[in-house]
């Protein structure tokens, strides 16, 4: 938005576009040709007759003067504006309206038994004048109205009645009319002369609007822009500490369109040059309340997620991002319906050509629904939240932000992987950051020479270890000796950590590995590595005898032996309990 520093661009294009826009044009066709196949609405009474129409327009224009100004609606019904585009139709139908109760003051008092009564019959002329007539015509419709030649010579013959004398009774209504009425009623002849398209006192009243339009611009960006700065320095909330001087310029810019807005309805302009004036003008203020909008939401966003920095609950974390773009959808949606009104769209005609293409809008946003059907079943299903640790379809990391679409996975290479969220409606999430405890299972591998009673003392002061560390799960854990390998005696070694994240796993494990080595070291056990023992023996004479008998011999000492060693140990037909955690 260029124009936000130099407005007067706008200016140079409006009028570079002076010549009445083809999609005007259009908006006329299709709305005359809409009239012509629509049936004839019934009329009502108060067009029914030329005194009806005069009697509904001067007692509505009565009421107005008596504080009334909801009986503007009332006296346009009774003019024929249908030449006039409808998107400036309702402003130049009140000027018109001002313009005609004007011209009808200065000329005599309206005598309403004098006007036909007929619903047939020829036009009523109330006055001739020298730029034209106020006429009171049937139309098609069967209604009577004040004519289309009538509307348009309004303008050059209040100017011409302009130093005539009200009717008697009439001053002090003078006061009522509006004031952009009475100052055009106040200039000199001199300036009512069109030099170039416009009257002289319209270039001069469009200067002057632009440049009020500019210092207020100006002015109100300065004061917002300190007050911004002032209320970031004595702000308590750290969120706020870092947002930009200008994140409340868009109001000015609305107070800008807002002015030119006023000065353009205020200064009687023709039909072409007020349509494209007007419609670029609302349009500049609708996209500066947008804009301006869009700015509020940012600072709501950077307050809560704030507030949810300071919550444990990871769920906020997850529907914070969420609803700044729900607002900034909900504000567009708004500032598209403003717009639209504004330029006189059918919303209703609008939503049935959405209903009719919403099939294919459907297939055609298959993916974009999908993805948004998975980020509810994230949220509802609470399967993971922002910062738990995931693996999904090969991708592991850390979630970093969900949102509509997407969700964007930080790998453990420092990686952004962006994973669409349809894939988690059907995908098998593991989410390691849900885990509770953090487990150890290995096998700690002694030498074979390692006695029986210091790998028993060994495997206890593991146990030991477990019980001391405060990390470490109490209720649950498992050392003993496990495995005869190879070049081995394996201790099976099954532990867990109770800790929140990854760093603190670390850090406990790394103590207490090192615990274990100094453990292993104060009992002189060591640890064994793959080895292989090559034995060479020469054998003399033929020992079957001998070695039968040993056979015998060591048979029944093995057994004997086994037999003292579980006597001594667990105790001869002794059945040990389960084992149970303290």
């Amino acid at each position: 938005m260029r124009f936000k520093n130099n407005p007067s661009l706008l200016f140079v294009l409006l009028l570079s576009l002076f010549s009445q826009p083809l999609w005007a044009e259009e908006t006329k066709a299709n709305a005359d040709t809409e009239q012509s196949e629509t049936k004839p609405a019934a009329v009502p009474q108060t067009l029914k007759s030329p005194r009806a129409t005069m009697e509904t327009f001067l007692h509505a224009m009565n009421d107005i003067k008596r504080g009334a100004p909801e009986r503007i609606e009332a006296a346009i019904t009774t003019l024929d504006l249908s030449a006039i585009n409808s998107l400036v139709r309702k402003e130049q139908g009140s000027d018109l309206a001002w313009m005609l109760i004007e011209v009808m003051d200065r000329t005599r008092v309206v005598d309403l038994k004098k006007v036909p009564n007929q619903s047939d019959g020829p036009t009523y002329l109330f006055h001739s004048y020298e730029h034209g007539d106020i006429r009171i015509a049937r139309t098609g419709s069967g209604a009577w109205l004040f004519d289309q030649n009538t509307i348009s010579q309004l303008p050059a013959i209040m100017d011409e009645v302009a130093e005539t004398q009200r009717v008697d009774g009439k001053q002090a209504e003078s006061s009522k009319i509006p004031w952009h009425i009475r100052f055009r009623q106040q200039i000199p002849a001199s300036f009512k002369a069109a030099t170039f398209l416009l009257p002289n006192w319209q270039w001069l009243g469009l200067l002057f609007t632009i440049l009020l339009g500019v210092v207020a611009d100006k002015l109100l960006s300065f004061f917002l822009r300190s007050g911004v700065r002032r209320w970031r320095n004595q702000t308590k909330h750290q969120e706020f500490k870092e947002i930009s001087d200008d994140i409340l310029r868009p109001l000015g810019l609305m107070a800008m369109a807002l002015i030119w807005w006023s000065g353009i309805n205020l200064m009687g302009l023709t039909e072409n040059v007020m349509l494209i004036l007007l419609v670029a003008v609302k349009f500049l203020a609708s996209i500066s309340g947008v804009w301006a909008a869009y700015r509020l939401v940012d600072l709501v966003s950077a307050f809560l997620h704030k507030r949810a920095q300071l919550t444990e609950n990871k769920l906020d974390d997850a529907l914070v991002p969420l609803i700044p773009r729900t607002l900034k959808i909900f504000v567009t949606v708004i500032g598209f319906v403003f717009i639209a009104d504004n330029l006189n769209v059918d919303i209703s005609s609008l939503l049935a050509g959405l209903g009719l293409g919403g099939l294919a809008f459907a297939l055609a946003a298959k993916d974009m629904v999908q993805n948004l059907f998975g980020s509810v079943t994230v949220l509802m299903d609470r399967t993971f939240s922002v910062g738990d640790w995931i693996i999904v379809d090969g991708v592991e990391g850390s979630v970093e932000r969900i949102g509509f679409r997407s969700t964007r996975i930080r790998t453990f290479y420092n990686s952004v992987v962006t994973v669409p969220n349809s894939k988690f409606i059907t995908a098998t999430v593991d989410n390691m950051g849900e885990r509770r405890y953090r487990r150890l299972s290995c096998k700690l591998s002694l030498t074979y020479d390692t006695p029986p009673d210091r790998i028993e003392a060994f495997c206890e002061g593991v146990r030991e270890l477990v019980r001391q560390h405060p990390y470490m799960r109490k209720d649950y854990y498992h050392v003993y000796l496990n495995e005869f390998a190879a070049s081995s005696l394996d201790v099976l070694l099954y532990v867990f950590w109770e800790t929140p994240e990854w760093n603190t796993e670390l850090r406990e494990r790394h103590r207490f590995m090192l615990d274990i080595l100094r453990l292993a070291q104060g009992l002189e056990v060591e640890f064994a590595f793959p080895t292989q023992t090559l034995y060479m023996k020469q054998e003399e004479g033929d020992g079957s005898a001998a070695d039968e008998m040993s056979q015998t011999k060591a048979q029944q000492l093995g057994q004997s032996l086994a037999q003292q060693i579980v006597a001594d140990t667990t105790g001869t037909g002794v059945k040990p309990p389960p084992v149970t955690f303290p």
